[in-house]
């Protein structure tokens, strides 16, 4: 009955938290890695290494960056204790979608697609109620919260799987932009550097010819 009461006590929570004022926007697992590229000033895979539940405060270490500038390897984060404000709950793999405060500090919300590697966004659903042949509800048994909770777990990795993936594939297409650019400054810069090379040499010329006509000139005299 532990597990079931698990499930009572996050319902009750997530519906204390919807009375709030934090209404998120829906969006599709095929659009999260867009919208969250889009909306958010740093994306980074990273794994959460410290937690300060007195303070709010937690801190990243960056394994792969997406989006944003960050030299450090390591992020710190607060939680602003807003309706919508998120603080990771849980150590170990995450995928981050987050702001800078005004500090520069990460901040973290509800409404982002930021998830562990074992709890994706949102809460588990509880277990679908069934109805035996005269209507009448069957409570969920111990079993199926069970069942109900391993499949969530299953659901977030695969997300947590295809949002890296995705995540990856667009850093990979960056950097191939990012290499032709540079090889189009280069070319350019071959074709400047000859265009000038061609102008010096043409101005040179030009010089010579003057000086030898003039001293042809003089020596008619």
């Amino acid at each position: 009955m532990k597990l079931r009461n698990l499930f009572l006590i996050i319902i009750f929570l997530f519906n204390i938290n919807n009375s709030f004022a934090c209404k998120c926007i829906e969006v599709g697992k095929e659009n999260i890695v867009e919208y969250g590229l889009n909306t958010y000033d740093i994306v980074f895979y990273g794994e959460l290494i410290k937690r300060d539940t007195i303070n709010q405060t937690y801190s990243f270490k960056i394994i792969e960056l997406f989006k944003g500038i960050y030299i450090s390897k390591t992020i710190d984060g607060v939680s602003e204790g807003s309706d919508c404000g998120l603080f990771p709950d849980k150590n170990g793999l995450w995928i981050i979608y987050g702001n800078f405060n005004k500090d520069y500090k990460l901040s973290l919300s509800m409404c982002s697609p930021s998830q562990s590697q074992d709890f994706g966004p949102g809460w588990p659903p509880p277990p679908e109620f069934k109805r035996d042949k005269f209507g009448k509800i069957i409570e969920p048994t111990e079993t199926d919260y069970k069942i109900n909770y391993l499949e969530f777990k299953i659901e977030s990795l695969r997300s947590f799987i295809y949002q890296l993936e995705e995540l990856r594939a667009y850093k990979l297409s960056q950097n191939k932009i990012s290499e032709n650019e540079k090889n189009t400054m280069y070319n350019k810069g071959i074709i400047i550097s000859l265009i000038i090379n061609m102008l010096l040499f043409s101005i040179l010329i030009y010089i010579f010819a003057r000086k030898r006509f003039s001293s042809n000139k003089q020596i008619s005299k």
